[in-house]
């Protein structure tokens, strides 16, 4: 028996349509690539996405059309997420961080029909334009007066708004309809696509809302410094909109002086973003005697928080939520908030709890399997590959059967390739990664990859790529050679530039350990376990040049 109640899809124009609506005087505060501060209320947000969205029209994008975006976070970017979505197009984002042969990769991959960038990102289209897609609309983000002078055709930003209405009957489709579309960082091989829907979305800005119950507050600012150009900036231009929050936009000032500035003038309380930037914010911090005024809250993902930053968050009375999640699960899959008995617990035992990755959020199911695939038990102690599953996590790859195939087990959950434990109380413990990815800054980097373009210099043997520790980006990559017989080993500029076709300059190793040989496992591959052991004593030059 079915219940009787009315049925309406979850489209993302109606958070929009809600947070206009409830929270008229809520704004949206950017910091803009012209060089000043840009303020709109949501009202005004709700009547310029809506003269975007006719203005996208009126260019032919129809539904299913990918339009891409490659901006820094701010109004005009958000405007574009609903504005795209809005219309029953698919907004997809790109990370400018990407090497030049991995963007020209997933526009060509996506089939994207528009592009919109920010002025600072001319030069890198300009770059790779010739490989993109050849009727491909640009639209640059700004307006008339601060239009730069593009060595390629491009539309104003504001131009596609002036004139239009500030009115619009949204349409209504399937609530499975696809609205965002990002890739992966080419972890192994070609960057994959994870393909959202407008159900998918709604329901973890939903979940996040509920969930993360110390951000979300009616009246609060929150300043994503997470990228909205990643994984929909962990849900937050949902997440803000369904909850009333004031949003504060950094544009691409994100050094810690330029946080502190703006988070104390616009009292910003809660902060989300990879451990990295939380280093700077806190070096200012220190310099300053004091936190922004009226700074509370900081989320904390990407990569595991040092235990010394929690704490130090913690000793001036703001509150760490340790996040967990993947590009594949929209992205968040766990939250850092504590339960009611913590509170009485020792600080010590607090700061070991949020050093972990939290607790699932609901509609986020968490199993660990061993290496047969068997089940188990969340006791704290054994220790398994971590699969997924949930309305917010992907069923397959975009337009990649291969991968769609590898990426779930014969009941339908998602593989992370991260190796975990679960204690009884569901908090979550990232161990380590299965298949020896290391991440830098938040950002993944794939060592087969690096081994195997390495290992195409003519004076490279054998190449293993392994992470070592670095105290500002958590992990760097470095590559440990077997020179060819009779040749001359190569110094490392010469690797880097090797390196440099295929990767961007971030994902280049920072040191190149000649050794004799790379020790193997029984099938033949590099053993990195005991590569690890071997190297137990290296350093990073940083650490060296500081010990």
């Amino acid at each position: 028996m079915k219940g009787m109640m009315m049925h309406q899809p979850l489209l993302v124009s109606e958070i929009l349509e809600f947070g206009a609506g409830a929270y008229p005087k809520a704004e949206i505060v950017s910091v803009r690539t012209e060089g000043d501060i840009h303020r709109e209320t949501l009202v005004e947000f709700r009547e310029r996405t809506i003269q975007l969205a006719h203005g996208l029209k009126a260019h032919g994008v129809e539904l299913g059309d990918r339009v891409a975006t490659l901006a820094w976070n701010g109004y005009r970017h958000m405007e574009l997420y609903y504005a795209i979505s809005g219309i029953g197009a698919v907004c997809h984002t790109i990370n400018p961080r990407l090497s030049a042969e991995q963007m020209i990769y997933i526009v060509n991959h996506a089939e994207d029909k528009v592009l919109f960038l920010d002025t600072t990102f001319v030069p890198l289209i300009a770059a790779v334009k010739d490989h993109l897609p050849k009727d491909m609309t640009y639209v640059i983000m700004t307006d008339k007066a601060h239009m730069p002078d593009a060595p390629f055709e491009a539309l104003c930003y504001e131009d596609l708004l002036e004139g239009q209405p500030t009115e619009i009957e949204w349409p209504l489709f399937d609530e499975e309809t696809a609205c965002g579309l990002c890739y992966t960082s080419g972890t192994t091989g070609n960057p994959k696509g994870a393909l959202y829907s407008h159900r998918s979305t709604v329901l973890h800005g939903m979940m996040m809302s509920v969930m993360q119950t110390t951000t979300f507050n009616e009246g609060l600012s929150v300043l994503p410094v997470v990228p909205l150009f990643h994984v929909n900036a962990w849900g937050l231009p949902y997440s803000s909109l369904l909850s009333g929050m004031n949003m504060v936009m950094p544009g691409p000032a994100l050094d810690g002086e330029s946080l502190f500035k703006l988070m104390d003038q616009e009292k910003v309380f809660s902060a989300w973003g990879v451990p990295t930037i939380w280093q700077g914010l806190l070096g200012e911090i220190e310099k300053q005697g004091r936190k922004p005024e009226g700074f509370g809250d900081v989320v904390i993902g990407g990569s595991a928080a040092p235990r010394s930053m929690i704490e130090a968050f913690e000793k001036m009375d703001v509150s760490v939520g340790h996040a967990w999640g993947m590009t594949e699960m929209s992205p968040v899959g766990t939250h850092g908030i504590m339960p009611k008995w913590m509170e009485n617990e020792p600080f010590d035992t607090r700061i070991d709890y949020k050093s972990k990755q939290g607790r699932r959020c609901f509609g986020v199911e968490l199993k660990l399997v061993d290496e047969d695939g068997n089940r188990l038990p969340h006791d704290g102690k054994a220790v398994g590959e971590l699969y997924v599953r949930g309305n917010t996590v992907v069923s397959g790859y975009f337009k990649n059967e291969e991968a769609s195939a590898k990426a779930l087990d014969s009941e339908g959950w998602f593989g992370t390739g991260d190796v975990a434990t679960i204690d009884p109380n569901g908090f979550l413990s990232i161990q380590d990664r299965a298949k020896d990815l290391i991440k830098s800054g938040g950002e993944w980097i794939s060592s087969i990859d690096l081994e195997n373009i390495a290992m195409a210099h003519p004076a490279i043997a054998q190449a293993a790529a392994i992470g070592v520790a670095h105290p500002r980006w958590d992990e760097r990559p470095i590559l440990v050679a077997v020179a060819a017989e009779g040749a001359e080993k190569p110094d490392l500029d010469e690797v880097r530039e090797h390196l440099s076709e295929h990767f961007a300059k971030w994902q280049l190793p920072d040191d190149v350990v000649w050794v004799d040989s790379i020790p193997l496992t029984a099938t033949g591959k590099f053993s990195k376990l005991n590569l690890r052991k071997q190297l137990a004593d290296y350093k990073h030059p940083e650490l060296r040049e500081t010990a």
